[in-house]
């Protein structure tokens, strides 16, 4: 597949696809880049988009996400050097002039603004964690045998992974991404937790887990996944 122009693109949702690429090529952990895209969703939720260079935004919050999260892979520099030449396909690495210079401040100033635009409030919670516990409770509910015969824990994962390409994803709490993320996953390979009783929602293999969660609250989570991945397509599709 042909890589996205982003500079010739005006199609909207492309900044997300941009944060991931960049934090691909930076090798940063799942977690730091979840994080950086909820700080970028967060930022514009609070401001016009038209505002503000959204790409210039992406980048501080990859580079602020590097801090949150702790993660020391992530420096300024390689940050510039991946966000420049991703946005700019083909050209060379900035060298250490006017321009580097000048694109260093601005990430350092939008880092800045960022933090103010969101009170000061860092305070990231992501459901990865929650996600890892409902899986490994589930794997004992349905046994090892059914849980291994298909990559479940690896699809939820992804499937979380790739909601926070999409702002909806702030509409919901960490523990109900995670359990809409692992019931998609589970409806895909069509594995049925045992005792449960699609019929009764009292009985749903989710309630013991997260008491507040329901099956309204499951359709919408995995409505917006699969709008993700309808979103994608149409981005890419040139």
């Amino acid at each position: 597949m042909k890589p996205i122009d982003y500079r010739k693109s005006t199609k909207p949702g492309l900044v997300p696809l941009y944060i991931f690429e960049c934090a691909a090529k930076l090798k940063m952990k799942p977690l730091t880049a979840a994080c950086a895209a909820i700080v970028y969703h967060r930022f514009f939720k609070e401001v016009k988009p038209s505002d503000y260079d959204e790409f210039l935004i992406a980048a501080s919050s990859l580079y602020l996400a590097g801090k949150i999260k702790d993660d020391d892979t992530v420096k300024i520099r390689d940050v510039i050097n991946v966000a420049y030449s991703t946005l700019n396909r083909g050209s060379a690495p900035l060298d250490l002039n006017d321009e580097y210079w000048a694109m260093r401040d601005a990430i350092v100033q939008a880092e800045l603004l960022i933090t103010r635009t969101l009170s000061f409030d860092l305070n990231i919670e992501l459901a990865h964690k929650y996600l890892l516990y409902y899986m490994k409770t589930l794997q004992d509910w349905v046994g090892s045998d059914v849980w291994n015969s298909v990559p479940i824990a690896k699809t939820a994962a992804s499937y979380l992974q790739d909601f926070h390409h999409s702002p909806n994803i702030l509409k919901y709490k960490p523990t109900h991404v995670a359990i809409g993320c692992l019931s998609l996953a589970l409806q895909t390979y069509g594995v049925q937790v045992p005792l449960t009783d699609e019929s009764d929602e009292a009985s749903m293999w989710y309630k013991p887990l997260v008491k507040d969660f329901t099956r309204e609250n499951q359709w919408e989570i995995i409505e917006d996944v699969i709008e993700v991945y309808k979103h994608e397509a149409s981005l890419k599709a040139t």
